[in-house]
């Protein structure tokens, strides 16, 4: 067990204290549960960067990472979908999580071709994630109906046309080999 590691392991800890603080009935639930979310977001950054720059990248961190960005942000969403109540913001939060999971199961797939280079992360990724992590933030900060919920709502659109954009290019890059038998 190691520095990055551990801090992998506190986002999947955070979850239960970020879904206790958002359904508490006081009115600091909002931003206290938006400023969780984003110390999560932060220590998925410094996680990956510690592991580079220590040289303490592990398998079992190359598991959890992910698994713990995407629970953390499933989670999010998921409460936001109850919270707002409204198809404006379901459309755009089950695009998101559905890319999640079909990235996810390529990736596995990918992995066991011995392919996973050809799914790797890529720059449009890291900005569709930059735009996600701002979006939740701003819609776990400002309740429902208030204007910068609304911005908050229009960036997680961007996000969702972000996260089928860099679906595309996955699926695009993993073709040969979902389907041999066109080339």
């Amino acid at each position: 067990m190691n520095l990055p590691n551990l801090l992998t392991l506190s986002r999947i800890v955070m979850i239960p204290v970020f879904v206790v603080i958002f359904y508490l009935p006081v009115e600091w639930s909002y931003i206290v549960s938006a400023s969780i979310f984003a110390l999560a977001g932060m220590t998925d950054w410094l996680d990956g960067y510690l592991a580079r720059k220590l040289n303490q990248s592990t398998p079992f961190g190359a598991f959890l990472d992910p698994v713990a960005d995407k629970l953390m942000v499933a989670v999010a969403l998921a409460v936001l979908i109850e919270e707002h109540s409204a198809a404006l913001l379901t459309i755009p939060a089950t695009v998101i999580i559905g890319r999640e999971i079909v990235i996810s199961a390529l990736r596995e797939w990918m992995a066991e071709m011995g392919s996973r280079a050809s799914v790797a992360v890529s720059y449009i990724g890291k900005i569709k994630t930059t735009a996600q992590m701002a979006a939740i933030v701003g819609l776990l900060a400002f309740p429902p109906g208030q204007t910068l919920a609304y911005v908050a709502i229009a960036l997680l659109y961007v996000a969702a046309v972000l996260t089928l954009w860099s679906m595309i290019l996955y699926l695009k890059a993993a073709w040969k080999d979902l389907f041999p038998e066109a080339e």
